[in-house]
């Protein structure tokens, strides 16, 4: 019997609009009525899915759970208590940021863990998240010491094709071990750096932990890179239909339905309800 499942959101639980479906929220209800938990786990912040949890009736809820930043917290949704924080280094963060900046083509984001604060925001991107509700804040100088006394969970570079993000990825490294960072793609425009054995599988694994739950009776849906490790340390790996193909590789079920036609709702209905 499964007793959590742990989804990634954009592309996988939300329309390409990000609105979530009515056929997934009740879905998600009726398995929180079966006393499985539903646990969005994002790369994006928690502070930008709250209406999402309201419309699964999980907003501001005790003993219900979300993950952000890919694996960065972990919370209770009531009062967003953090349970977890895995945070990045801040040495470590500022040698990302400045390769970050060094590039002009490339938006960079750095999350902390409340506020997201971009430099060089780039139109598409900004428009982007703000159809997700993701807010910012803008950053118009290099000066990283702002960020001194901040959990710093992640820093990402939005940059629009693939070689780019890779060629971003290998400058990053020329400055930063590569065994101190987690590195992911996420939605066709991310480069995403978290703190080494930081993803969404091993927040997974240490919520499943805190609430006696093996990773055999885990869950987990996701469709694209960052989702990997998520899929790889659960009981039940999921893709959607439109998931890239080492998504579908990885998983042991993947969805006739796509994001934008109830996908939750077909793997929540064929193995848990």
């Amino acid at each position: 019997m499964y007793k959590m499942i742990v989804c990634d959101l954009d592309e996988t639980l939300m329309n390409d609009d990000g609105s979530l479906s009515a056929g997934n929220a009740a879905a998600i209800q009726a398995a929180a009525a079966k006393g499985v938990y539903f646990v969005p786990n994002s790369g994006r912040s928690y502070t930008s899915f709250q209406n999402d949890l309201e419309q699964m009736g999980l907003k501001d809820q005790p003993h219900q759970y979300s993950i952000s930043y890919n694996g960065g917290l972990v919370l209770e949704n009531k009062d967003n208590r953090p349970l977890i924080v895995n945070a990045m280094p801040y040495a470590i963060a500022e040698k990302v940021f400045k390769a970050g900046i060094a590039n002009k083509n490339a938006a960079t984001h750095v999350y902390t863990q409340d506020t997201l604060y971009i430099y060089n925001p780039i139109a598409e991107d900004a428009a982007y998240l703000r159809n997700r509700g993701v807010s910012f804040e803008l950053v118009n100088d290099a000066d990283f010491s702002r960020f001194k006394d901040l959990n710093i969970m992640k820093i990402i570079m939005a940059l629009p094709t693939m070689p780019e993000r890779r060629q971003m990825r290998a400058d990053v490294e020329a400055n930063v071990d590569p065994a101190a960072l987690a590195v992911t793609y996420s939605s066709d425009r991310y480069v995403e750096f978290n703190p080494a054995g930081v993803n969404k599988g091993t927040a997974s694994v240490q919520l499943g932990k805190l609430l006696n739950i093996q990773a055999s009776e885990i869950i987990a849906a996701g469709d694209n890179n960052n989702d990997l490790p998520m899929l790889e340390a659960v009981g039940l790996p999921v893709s959607v239909a439109n998931g890239i193909e080492t998504v579908k590789t990885a998983a042991k079920y993947v969805t006739t339905a796509d994001n934008n036609h109830d996908a939750l709702a077909e793997v929540i209905n064929k193995f848990i309800l």
